[in-house]
Formats: structure tokens, C-alpha cells, sequence
């Protein structure tokens, strides 16, 4: 079964890099994209169960990723919500964590772990 995943990232590189590999490591589609948290949050608002994965950056262009993290709290069982950041400071972990989210990776050091978690089947 195919991962389906929302990206909210605001790094047009990031992305461009992300997409593809997530397709090819993680057996991934990367359905839906949005760079800033009222984008994310109107694709959301639209799409409440077509997806997945959602992989959300914290700092973004307008907006924060803390803020997408708030509406992803009443996802379905289902679905999942990681943060992949370059600042995975503890204070940012924790608190990203508290507002639901599955897992925190960094950017530069954890995208080994990353993959291995999209490719883990979600708890029911």
C-alpha cells in the first residue's frame, strides 16, 4: 500500500529533493503540499481523510508548524504527524510532541530514522 503524505515546507529545494526520495525509499506519494500554516491548514480542511502522513516543517513562510501541528490534533487513529525541522532543540521536540506529534527528526542528522519511521504501518 502506497504512504500518502501532505509536506508542509516552506524550502522549494527541500521539497524538490524530499518528493522524490520519499517516493523511492519510503514507497511514498507526496499528495498534497503546502508552504505556510493557512495553507495547510485549508488543504487539511479539505482533505481530512486522504491522507496518511503528515510531514510538517516549523518554520515556514507565514505561519508556524506548531500551529498545523494544533490541527492535526483531531486526525483520524490513522494518520500521522512527524516534524522534520533543522532546529530539533529539546525544548522544540518536547513541545512538538505535546501538541501531537508522532516523532520529531532533524533535517541534517535524522533522515535515516525518518524513512524507517514512514515505512512503519500506523497503529490503529
Amino acid at each position: 500500500m502506497t504512504l500518502r503524505v501532505f509536506l508542509v515546507e516552506d524550502s522549494k529545494t527541500i521539497r524538490d529533493n524530499l518528493v522524490p526520495t520519499l517516493k523511492d525509499l519510503a514507497h511514498a506519494d507526496v499528495i498534497g503540499v503546502a508552504e505556510g500554516e493557512h495553507d495547510a491548514a485549508s488543504w487539511l480542511a479539505g482533505q481530512p481523510e486522504s491522507w496518511d502522513l503528515a510531514v510538517v516543517d516549523l518554520f515556514l513562510k507565514e505561519g508556524s508548524g506548531l500551529g498545523v501541528l494544533k490541527r492535526l490534533q483531531s486526525r483520524l487513529p490513522r494518520q500521522r504527524a512527524v516534524v522534520l525541522t533543522n532546529y530539533p532543540t529539546e525544548s522544540i521536540r518536547l513541545r512538538s510532541l505535546a501538541l501531537g506529534a508522532d516523532a520529531v527528526f532533524d533535517k541534517s542528522t535524522e533522515l535515516d530514522a525518518f524513512f524507517d519511521f514512514c515505512l512503519r504501518p500506523a497503529a490503529a
